[in-house]
């Protein structure tokens, strides 16, 4: 083998182990280039879901917080509503307690309430006997309306005429803005306060208020 045929053997050999590193080489920057993008692929979806979990915990926080802001309003409307119907019912009963008292100068309106009240006290205590308190001043007007209203209630309830006792020792005291002419008590003496406080109607067990 002459010179030129060694130099020809060498220069392949060198084209072949170039060609061999070349292709190494690139085998090493394929991988080097998946092996980045599968990192990067996976920092990208750590940080993704990073991201989500936290709009996911401000969109509750959000969320709660919204709640608790409905719930307060809700609260204070029902409260604005509950003050207003208590301030409607505390003026009613005023202005009631006011007529009373107008009521009581007319002596014809007047007997008419009186009878009207033991009527309604009777429907309510539904008793055969009732023991009645009214006031000293209001005991002519009240014996002078019993009849008339036992007789509507016996019609009204489809029963006798029950028994009144009116109560001639112990009166109710005089008539002011908070109170009501008369009080009943049936026949077991449960105690019937007759609306005899208008802003605080006492309730028994056979109350009428």
């Amino acid at each position: 083998m002459n010179d030129s045929d060694v130099s020809k053997q060498i220069q392949q050999m060198v084209r072949f182990i170039r060609q061999e590193a070349e292709e190494k080489a690139n085998e090493i920057n394929v991988s080097a280039e998946e092996e980045f993008n599968i990192e990067k692929l996976q920092l990208v979806e750590a940080e993704k879901k990073k991201i989500r979990q936290e709009y996911e915990r401000k969109e509750k926080q959000v969320e709660v917080r919204k709640k608790i802001e409905y719930s307060m309003q809700l609260n204070a409307s029902r409260i604005k509503v509950l003050q207003a119907q208590d301030d409607l019912v505390s003026s009613m009963k005023e202005a009631a307690a006011k007529e009373l008292l107008h009521v009581s100068y007319d002596h014809h309106s007047y007997r008419r309430l009186l009878r009207d009240l033991i009527v309604q006290s009777l429907l309510r205590l539904k008793e055969p006997a009732v023991l009645l308190r009214c006031r000293k001043e209001d005991l002519e007007l009240v014996e002078s309306v019993l009849d008339a209203a036992k007789d509507e209630y016996a019609e009204k309830a489809g029963v006798h005429s029950p028994e009144i006792i009116v109560d001639s020792k112990v009166y109710l005291p005089p008539l002011h803005p908070i109170t009501m002419p008369m009080a009943l008590t049936g026949k077991s003496f449960s105690i019937l306060d007759f609306c005899s406080n208008l802003s605080n109607s006492t309730r028994f067990s056979k109350g009428i208020c």
